[in-house]
């Protein structure tokens, strides 16, 4: 697993004073002021209503207070010009708070502050695109703080004509659901004259707009009731809410974790090379194992695709067994409840599937390893310079770099060809997950990493069909959390922070209208290094103990707040079983004490 810090990478500011307001330019926000209580406004059931102290302006401001996995957002459509520049202004105080316009038709801006006990003004402009005339503009907080307050809401710019123009559409009526998957939900409503489009509103979410009466909600847990309501949208504006419908997914009966148990500790077993931790035999891996990743498999070239893998040479590991035994040793740790996945890249492995040719090689290549040696999946460890992203490419829910699509389609393939049974986890770095809650890719002005945040569009495309991600929490420089705080490697805080943003979900490079969701607690493993000499970023027992705690129960957290409680967290990784037994099995029996196995 190779060391990969964030280097520099530069960000505009997002406190921008926009261009100044010519005699043609209204203010095109309806009641920004919030003198007529939320009346324009579409906010978070609950969560926000109108205050006389404190204000900026007037006689009220908007006071919204964030619960469980609920931002209190507010939001209203505004009518606009297309092809014309905007600026989107609004006074706010809190701990958090973010402005917005989403839907331009070009590029979604955003931006945010930390002004708590005093009013602060932020300011961001956007332009609209060729056909676009409405857009929504919304202000909300962050998960865990406090209520925020936000006055005189403006969208300045080019009047987009008189009365006479279209009426903002009724509220939707007939909304229904149904559990499609125990990750997604299956809605639809009478269409409604006059609307262009819908947002669809669930809970605290970022609403998903669609374009017709009926939409797919992913990306869910499994067994869980969720709220939907529906707003039709047009030129003037959006609609109010529609009455709420409840929808319950069904039970995952396991189907995305097929015989791995509910606590989980997951390796790598050095089966191709050697190194100074000594070949161990896949017979001799101990019972504690439940999923073991054989390392690794690698293509002939960066570009071919064509994954091979083999033992490794005796003349590097003279106590290496013949592939017969080898694979009789994987059939008898099957029969015994494990799993056994070929791990496709590492350190030294380079894939870049940047053609078709490519992508299909690389699911031939990798079928072929898979049904000889008769595993029961696959494992994704792409480092380095594997994954990247095109420049232009700035929407992880909508990827356009083939490196990116051509990979997405080959495991959706493999998973297509195995079934459910299929067994599918990651091990990407935090430079190419975690990094992208500040960076993604190039930026929108280039000049940044292209690999910053790029494993993100690759999870989010497979969330429903992946079993486990446990991103290396090791070889990594300092990464930004959800608290806006640098956090370092090698202790507890480190790990509480990485998972919390997995398990909460965050902006994309600070953009609230690209909201990558959070994954599954069953979903998540912690990645650690198990010695000393297997990582940089080795984390005690005791400290590895005081994570667990803290993300499963809220206990032993240090100075950091999680923005939930998940005692459902699957278990964790390391690189490596190999290192494990080196350094006397230190990390394996630290799991089995702490989950009492």
């Amino acid at each position: 697993m190779s060391l990969l810090t964030a280097a520099a990478l530069a960000v505009a500011g997002l406190l921008a004073a926009g261009p100044p307001a010519t005699a043609a330019d209204a203010d095109l926000a309806r009641n920004g002021g919030f003198e007529a209580g939320l009346t324009g406004w579409s906010c978070s059931p609950g969560t926000a209503a109108t205050v006389t102290t404190p204000v900026h302006g007037g006689a009220s401001a908007l006071r919204a207070t964030p619960a469980g996995q609920d931002n209190a957002r507010c939001s209203q459509s505004v009518t606009v010009k297309p092809d014309s520049t905007y600026t989107l202004a609004a006074w706010v105080q809190g701990a958090y708070v973010y402005l917005g316009a989403a839907g331009t038709g070009t590029t979604d801006v955003s931006a945010w502050t930390q002004t708590p006990g005093a009013w602060k003004q932020l300011s961001t402009t956007f332009r609209t695109g060729p056909a676009t005339t409405s857009v929504t503009v919304y202000t909300h907080g962050w998960f865990g703080q406090p209520a925020h307050f936000t006055d005189d809401v403006t969208v300045v710019g080019p009047d987009p004509g008189g009365p006479g123009g279209p009426q903002i559409p009724a509220a939707p009526t007939g909304l229904t659901g149904s559990a499609a998957s125990p990750t997604s939900v299956a809605l639809s409503w009478a269409a409604v004259p006059g609307a262009t489009s819908y947002q669809v509103h669930r809970d605290g979410a970022l609403p998903l707009a669609v374009t017709t009466a009926s939409a797919a909600v992913t990306g869910l847990a499994a067994s869980t009731t969720y709220a939907f309501q529906v707003t039709a949208v047009n030129a003037a504006g959006e609609s109010p809410r529609s009455a709420p419908v409840s929808v319950t997914t069904t039970s995952d009966g396991n189907p995305g974790n097929p015989g791995i148990p509910s606590r989980a500790l997951v390796g790598y077993l050095h089966a191709s090379f050697a190194n100074g931790s000594g070949y161990l035999r896949m017979a001799d891996v101990p019972a504690s194992w439940d999923v073991i990743n054989l390392a690794f498999g690698e293509p002939t070239s960066v570009t071919s695709g064509d994954i091979r893998f083999s033992l490794c040479p005796v003349s590097q590991c003279p106590n290496v067994e013949s592939p017969a035994e080898f694979k009789a040793a994987i059939k008898a740790k099957q029969a015994a409840g494990k799993k056994v996945l070929i791990s496709i890249g590492g350190q030294n492995g380079q894939v870049q599937l940047g053609t078709t040719a490519a992508r299909d090689a690389f699911v031939s290549s990798v079928s072929k390893i898979i049904d000889e040696y008769g595993l029961n999946g696959l494992d994704i460890d792409f480092e380095g310079h594997s994954l990247s992203l095109a420049t232009g490419d700035t929407d992880f829910r909508a990827p356009t770099t083939p490196v990116i699509v051509n990979l997405i389609t080959a495991v959706k393939t493999l998973k297509a060809r195995y079934g459910p049974a299929f067994v599918l986890t990651m091990a990407p770095e935090t430079f190419f997950v975690q990094l992208g809650y500040q960076f993604y890719g190039s930026g929108p002005w280039g000049g940044q990493d292209p690999r910053a945040g790029s494993y993100l569009p690759v999870i989010h495309a497979l969330r429903d069909d992946l079993t486990l991600l446990h991103v290396q929490d090791y070889n990594s420089g300092p990464i930004m959390g959800l608290d806006n705080q640098y956090h370092s490697m090698g202790g507890a805080d480190f790990h509480i922070a990485m998972n919390d943003m997995l398990l909460t979900g965050f902006p994309v490079a600070g953009n609230a209208a690209r909201f990558f969701p959070p994954l599954r607690a069953q979903q998540i493993a912690i990645g650690l290094p198990a010695t000393p000499n297997a990582g940089n970023g080795h984390t005690t027992p005791a400290e590895v103990n005081k994570a667990l705690d803290c993300l499963r129960t809220k206990t032993n957290c240090g100075s950091y707040q999680t923005h939930g409680t998940w005692p459902d967290l699957r278990g964790l990784m390391t690189w490596s079983i190999n290192w494990d037994r080196f350094g006397g099995g230190e990390f394996s029996r630290n799991f089995d004490a702490y989950f009492g196995r």
